[in-house]
Parts: structure tokens; sequence; C-alpha cells
């Protein structure tokens, strides 16, 4: 389908993660149309996310964030991440790498929780616990304290993947992060692709994300600009710069 058609799956007030982090693999083509489309009130979750991120808050679209970290690697803390939260314009949720990784994992796995480690008398168990989305608990063989980690199931996952079929059979070259996992783990997943191939392409050959998990796919050539694409192209600097100006 088309990207404006694929931004249509976007309810206000959706929760949404995206695939790749900081200024690599973002759906960047989706991002801008999304902006287009006037969506607002979005529940941002991710581990590690940067550029995409940043643009959909310059714009005002999203109103509550959920992440391990924000980085735009040497540029620093993104500045609209860093001024919104400050003065209070975003709701944020502070994470841990590993306790994302938990969450989405389990909700791939259909999955209500998943155990994690490394974080007891950390402020951020009280934090979640009132949130409602750790749970303090005991492993039931060794008896140490432990922290369950509810399932993580966003409304939409949007993935720029390399090549994907109609179907949604998709291969990511290079890192895939999380990618995976978010693809099974969300109730609605778009994937985005710089190349639509024939379904004969994935005989014999595993994709990354199966179709099975997907529900609508975009032919988006060099959509993940001006991030950068593994094998293809990198990070367009003076875009990034540009678009990191005030409005």
């Amino acid at each position: 389908m088309s990207l404006k058609d694929a931004v249509n799956l976007v309810r206000d007030g959706s929760s949404i993660t995206i695939s790749g982090m900081s200024f690599h693999r973002n759906p960047m083509s989706f991002i801008y149309e999304l902006i287009r489309s006037g969506k607002k009130d979005l529940y941002f979750i991710d581990r590690e996310p940067g550029f995409g991120l940043e643009v959909l808050l310059k714009h005002g679209v999203v109103s509550r964030v959920r992440a391990a970290m924000a980085t735009l690697e040497w540029f620093g803390i993104p500045p609209y991440f860093r001024k919104m939260i400050e003065n209070k314009d975003v709701e944020f949720l502070e994470d841990t790498c590993g306790a994302f990784i938990a969450g989405i994992r389990a909700g791939a796995f259909g999955l209500s929780f998943m155990p994690v480690k490394g974080i007891i008398g950390s402020d951020l168990v009280k934090i979640h616990e009132k949130a409602g989305d750790w749970k303090l608990s005991r492993d039931p063989f060794s008896g140490e304290e432990i922290i369950l980690v509810k399932a993580i199931v966003p409304d939409v996952a949007v993935i720029h993947v390399h090549r994907a079929d109609e179907e949604g059979n998709s291969e990511i070259l290079g890192p895939i992060y999380e990618d995976e996992y978010k693809a099974k783990a969300a109730k609605v997943t778009i994937i985005t692709a710089e190349e639509i191939v024939n379904r004969n392409y994935f005989y014999g050959r595993r994709p990354t994300i199966n179709g099975e998990y997907v529900a609508a796919v975009v032919h988006s050539p060099r959509g993940a600009e001006p991030t950068s694409m593994f094998g293809l192209y990198d990070v367009d600097w003076e875009r990034v710069i540009e678009e990191l100006q005030p409005i």
C-alpha cells in the first residue's frame, strides 16, 4: 500500500515503536508522512532511539516516551527530547536496555512477562512498579529477588528493511537491533522496504521478519534518509543538521 494508507493504520494516542537506533535505519519516510497526516498524542516506546524520535518531538506528534536512552551520538542528547522532558511537555518513563529487551521479547513470544536481573536497588524499580510494568518477585529456584518485566506490546511497529515481498516477508542486512522482536510483539506491523522482491526470493532463505506478523508493506526506496541504511547509503549529515534546527 502507499505510505499515506499505511499511516492511516496509526490512531491518535497509539503506542508506536520504530526500527533502527540513533542515526541508523529509522523509517524516516513513514515518520515524515506521519507528521504530514496530523497524527498526535503518540506514545513512543524504544530502547535507544535518536533522530526519528527527535523529529517526531519537534513536530509535536509524541506526548509520552519510554526509552532506556536517547542519543544523537556525537551531537549529544537530542535537544528537543531534553527540552520537552525538562519542561514537562512530554511524559518520560526511563527504562533500562536489559528491561526493555526482556519486555519486547516477552511480547514477541506471547508471554505476559519476562524476568531480568541486575537492577534491584535502582529507583527505577519503584517508578516502574508504580507505572505497573515491573514487579519485584523472587526466583522460585534460588529465592533471589528478581524483576518481572511486563510484556511490551506496542500498538504499531514500523520497520524499515532492505527487501520485502508483497506478503511482508522481509530481509534486514547488517545490525538487526530488536527489530525482529518489535515486529512480532506489535499488534500492527508496517514494513517499509528499499526493494520489493518476488516471493520466490525467500524460497530456501529465512526472512528476518516473517510475513505472518506483517499488516502492511510499503515500497519506499531510500526510506531511511537522512539516517543510514547498511550497505546502501550513509547518514546525510547536512540534512540532519538542517532538521535539528529550531522550527
